[in-house]
């Protein structure tokens, strides 16, 4: 399974762009797509699962080129869409069981297929309760469900752990991370943590375009050695943030712990060890 994206652009108004130039290549595998509110991800992920047309370049899955022929992207697709919405009035197998009908999927063992990703997804107590009734996670849980129906072998989440607690993310990273070996999978968040306890290959959008790519490390490598932290007075607080890019801030006892990015350290800074959330922040704010 190949993925190319070569020179994608999505253009709104004659200057409005919600993509640019965007060009990329996936292979089987779990690539994180991370970039603020507004970089453009929905808009790329739209464009890949054949909603929408980009304005100009070409998408091309296994050398088809897809926005040509949309239907070959389509059946071997899953998309979990940021705005999922569900039947309030179905319980999740009879949803279920109407989106595998519109996806054409069937057969003897769609009932067991069913079963077994409510069964992962923590759902098979309440499956028989109208959807409705769910909690917000619990609604998502379902829209997860509904994306793996047709065993895909291209998979798109958007936000997908949006509303889950800690345990439903941690048991919908053991899901995805067992999908991988077999499938071109792409999450994209702007939960670093997600992205960084699972991804392959992570890519950061800004504005549109994207800024960088590579494995955790290579991402990593941009704020290596430059990652510092320093405790100072509270009334000193503003004055040391107009110097550096800022991180994290932790206030306790009248003092507060900066955690900040420099070429060089402050005086009575400490080095830290740099972390994908690091050069995510340092990357999108500069």
């Amino acid at each position: 399974m190949k993925l190319e994206i070569n020179n994608v652009s999505k253009r709104y108004t004659r200057k409005k762009y919600g993509v640019q130039n965007f060009s990329l290549t996936v292979e089987k595998g779990i690539l994180g797509l991370l970039g603020p509110n507004g970089a453009g991800k929905s808009t790329l992920m739209k464009m890949i699962a054949t909603v929408n047309k980009p304005t100009e370049g070409i998408i091309l899955l296994n050398k088809n080129n897809i926005v040509k022929d949309a239907n070959y992207m389509r059946e071997q697709l899953g998309f979990l869409p940021q705005d999922f919405g569900v039947y309030p009035n179905l319980n999740a197998f009879e949803f279920l069981q109407y989106i595998a009908a519109i996806k054409g999927v069937g057969g003897s063992g769609l009932k067991d297929r069913i079963e077994k990703l409510l069964e992962g997804l923590n759902l098979i107590d309440a499956a028989s309760k109208p959807i409705g009734s769910y909690s917000g996670g619990m609604k998502q849980r379902v829209g997860i469900a509904q994306t793996l129906l047709n065993n895909p072998k291209i998979i798109i989440f958007d936000e997908p752990t949006v509303g889950l607690d800690p345990e439903e993310r941690v048991r919908f990273r053991n899901l995805i991370s067992d999908l991988a070996s077999q499938s071109i999978v792409i999450l994209s968040s702007h939960i670093v943590s997600d992205i960084d306890m699972i991804a392959d290959t992570v890519a950061i959008m800004k504005n549109g375009t994207l800024i960088t790519q590579g494995n955790r490390q290579d991402i990593i490598d941009h704020v290596e050695g430059k990652v510092f932290e320093i405790k100072i007075e509270d009334e000193a607080v503003s004055e040391f943030k107009n110097q550096v890019t800022t991180l994290s801030t932790a206030r306790y006892k009248g003092k507060t712990t900066i955690r900040y990015i420099s070429d060089t350290a402050m005086s009575n800074s400490r080095p830290q060890k740099a972390t994908l959330e690091d050069a995510y922040l340092y990357l999108t704010k500069n």
